[in-house]
């Protein structure tokens, strides 16, 4: 058996999810389905770096798989993309040692959250940015951002549905660029909480609003309580981007 690590992106907008679910379309069970065809009907089970939620995309999610099969590498997004509908799309895929996993070997992840400022909305960026034609102030987000940036506790900026007891994450990385009418969030860090980005992201916007100062963030994080933050921002704004297993 020969374990290989592909990339890809994916349009997360008909799909329910990364994980595969009973009678949902998921882009898992999509995966696995087109892998059950190339292996003539045998299941072959994926692993990915993690999970996203309805609606959201993905730029550079990682998945691996095993198999007996000797296609050479260069060939597998051709014979998987072949199968696969226009949304979804392998960048690449090479064979990696055995002991590589795509969510435990993870270093490093980036997600980024897109926002459009204008103030009509946009039949072309309805599924894949979120429209806030609103005065917002980037300095003080950024401003805000610098309080969030290393190793805290999340607990405030996760949902309250988590099952996970450790809620300490190391924010490495914010940024908040201008760029043709839209705000681009970047985030990289260690981990992710569920719902962490997004309810970043709607902190973020309230503090750029004015409803919130930037010293504000020092004192959510501290109470430790998922009300103290702001809204958690919709879905279809949110890219799963970049994963990384370097150093």
């Amino acid at each position: 058996m020969k374990r290989v690590k592909c990339t890809i992106s994916y349009d997360g907008t008909h799909f329910s999810g990364y994980q595969i679910q009973p009678n949902r379309r998921t882009v898992q069970g999509l995966l696995e389905d087109t892998l059950s065809a190339v292996h003539k009907g045998e299941r072959v089970r994926v692993t990915a770096s993690g999970r996203t939620d309805a609606g959201v995309h993905a730029n550079g999610q990682v998945f691996h798989f095993d198999t007996p099969l000797s296609i050479p590498e260069e060939k597998w997004p051709v014979v998987l993309n072949t199968r696969l509908p226009d949304e979804v799309v392998i960048k690449e895929a090479q064979y990696t040692p055995e002991d590589f996993h795509a969510r435990f070997s993870v270093k490093r992840k980036e997600y980024r959250y897109r926002v459009y400022t204008a103030q009509s909305r946009s039949p072309f960026l309805r599924h894949y940015a979120l429209h806030h034609p609103f005065t917002l102030s980037v300095d003080d987000m950024k401003k805000a951002a610098e309080h969030l940036i290393g190793e805290h506790d999340f607990t405030s900026f996760c949902s309250a549905k988590t099952e996970v007891e450790d809620k300490v994450r190391n924010l490495q990385r914010i940024t908040i660029t201008e760029q043709e009418g839209e705000i681009i969030f970047s985030f990289t860090g260690n981990g992710f909480l569920y719902n962490m980005v997004r309810i970043l992201v709607g902190t973020l916007l309230e503090a750029g609003s004015g409803s919130l100062r930037s010293e504000d963030m020092k004192d959510i994080l501290e109470a430790k309580n998922r009300n103290q933050a702001g809204k958690t921002a919709p879905p279809h704004g949110l890219y799963l981007w970049k994963v990384e297993y370097g150093e």
